[in-house]
């Protein structure tokens, strides 16, 4: 039997909400695929990861991993062909909101094309991971800087 925390269990321990995220790099040799955000609020202008975006309640981190890079690429790649970089802790200013699981994941096979699909990038383009463009979202320049370096380690805080 699976025991659950109930609500007042949750209530009177304070717990907070923890975001997490997924992060798909497609990786072809020595390039990898970034899109411009534009229109979305956050880090507009900002180049960042081809495909991301929030895991939904009761799906696995390779799953969303899989529908994300569909839903913002219009490619179809396969969980087993996700390779684990890093998983990101991040903290800001101690609002819930700024308390975050980044989970990144590089590929290097897929089937289509990838093109921009939904209307929240204006550019798509392959770049070297040696030389990234700028700017690039703060918090995955980290990921794509060490990426490079050889430098990437399971987990990698930023904040604390």
């Amino acid at each position: 039997m699976t025991q659950r925390y109930s609500q007042a269990y949750a209530a009177a321990h304070g717990r907070f909400t923890v975001i997490p995220a997924v992060y798909v790099l497609l990786r072809r040799g020595d390039e990898v695929l970034l899109q411009l955000r534009e229109g979305t609020g956050y880090y507009d202008g900002h180049w960042a990861a081809g495909a991301a975006g929030h895991v939904e309640r009761g799906e696995s981190l390779l799953d969303a991993a899989v529908r994300e890079t569909a839903e913002e690429l219009g490619v179809t790649v396969r969980a087993d062909a996700l390779q684990f970089l890093t998983l990101e802790h991040r903290t800001g200013d101690g609002a819930a909101i700024d308390e975050r699981i980044d989970v990144f994941f590089a590929c290097r096979s897929w089937e289509g094309e990838p093109s921009l699909v939904e209307e929240k990038a204006s550019d798509l383009r392959w770049f070297p991971l040696a030389a990234p463009p700028t700017p690039v979202v703060p918090h995955e320049l980290v990921v794509l800087d060490a990426w490079r370096d050889g430098a990437l380690r399971p987990i990698t805080p930023i904040g604390f």
